[in-house]
């Protein structure tokens, strides 16, 4: 619980510094995302929560840290 609590004040630090740093491009940047289709945004999402896990896994296998 810990780590997971970990990974998501991460999350929302990095968030948040881009809406702090960039808030017009953060504002672009939602807006092309209405434009692509659902399917599209589903599997990016997919792709991405994949990669975080193998990452994790590989960081925690490896030792790093």
């Amino acid at each position: 619980m810990r780590d997971f609590l970990t990974a998501l004040a991460l999350a929302l630090t990095f968030e948040g510094i881009l809406y702090a740093l960039f808030p017009a491009g953060m504002k672009r940047l939602l807006a092309t995302l209405l434009v692509h289709p659902d399917q599209s945004l589903r599997w990016a999402g997919l792709v991405a929560a994949i990669a975080g896990v193998a990452l994790v896994a590989l960081v925690r296998r490896v030792g790093i840290v």
